[in-house]
């Protein structure tokens, strides 16, 4: 079987329903139970659930809103949620890749390669929708080789110049004209903004390769951010479906940056969009 590590369409993916895993990984920022609710409603036959705030974040704090998760911690839960090393891995949700790639990217980060996107995310899902609960038999997944890159707030902090800054909020919030979760507007001085929604086509799907090459900057050092370092992980995506080099994520992102209050801050006219 050819392995996926981007993006997988639906037919394709409802041709493999049995012999790939599927992770549900609906959420809300605003209600960290609707992703489950949601599973328990209906969901890809087979797919287990994978939650943004237990699973794929450690607890807020200094890191921001969504800290990465400790490795340990995840690989064994995805071997309770019946994944191995071998497997072929699906992630999806309901909002056209914005929680899913965050699971795709820390499955790359804890060494899976064979991991991919639903393209077109659960709207383009062709199959009737299942209300079984799902009991796994446990799988031996392991920690290798992280296949991604991460940057911390320190290594940034220390040389802004150094990178090539891509913030994946919408432009108003990237202009700090409108702050709906963090406490502090703006961004991070010297960014561009690329809002992870303008990936996708009118269909919900990923644009094309050259389309989303024409979004992004190339170079070993772009840094790809958001609020809390969930939705820049759908720009990393992108760049990947480009042919791009792999980005670095920075996982505290925009609620990790604010809070030293001694970090700059840029706001609408201080910085380039492009």
């Amino acid at each position: 079987m050819k392995i996926h590590t981007t993006l997988i369409d639906s037919s394709t993916a409802s041709h493999l329903v049995g012999s790939v895993k599927f992770l549900d990984c609906r959420s809300s920022l605003a209600d960290p139970d609707a992703g489950r609710r949601a599973y328990e409603a209906g969901h890809i036959r087979s797919a287990v659930y994978l939650s943004l705030d237990d699973d794929l974040a450690a607890p807020p704090g200094d890191g921001g809103r969504h800290p990465l998760p400790d490795k340990e911690r995840l690989a064994a839960r995805l071997s309770a949620l019946g994944i191995s090393d071998g497997d072929q891995v699906v992630v999806y949700d309901d909002a056209g890749g914005a929680y899913a790639a965050r699971a795709w990217w820390c499955l790359r980060w804890l060494g899976h390669e064979a991991v991919a996107l639903l393209d077109g995310d659960l709207a383009a899902w062709p199959d009737p929708l299942s209300v079984e609960t799902q009991t796994p038999a446990p799988g031996n997944f392991s920690i290798r080789p992280s296949l991604t890159r991460h940057l911390d707030v320190a290594t940034l902090a220390a040389d802004l110049t150094a990178y090539r800054l891509v913030d994946a909020r919408t432009q108003v919030r990237f202009d700090g004209l409108e702050e709906p979760i963090d406490p502090v507007a703006g961004h991070i001085p010297g960014a561009i903004c690329r809002p992870f929604q303008e990936n996708l086509g009118e269909d919900g799907r990923f644009r094309s390769p050259a389309e989303l090459r024409a979004r992004f900057p190339e170079g070993d050092n772009v840094v790809c951010y958001c609020g809390s370092g969930v939705t820049a992980a759908h720009n990393v995506v992108a760049m990947r479906v480009a042919g791009l080099p792999e980005p670095l994520l920075y996982p505290g992102s925009w609620s990790e940056w604010i809070r030293n209050p001694d970090r700059p801050v840029g706001t609408t006219g201080t910085t380039g969009n492009g």
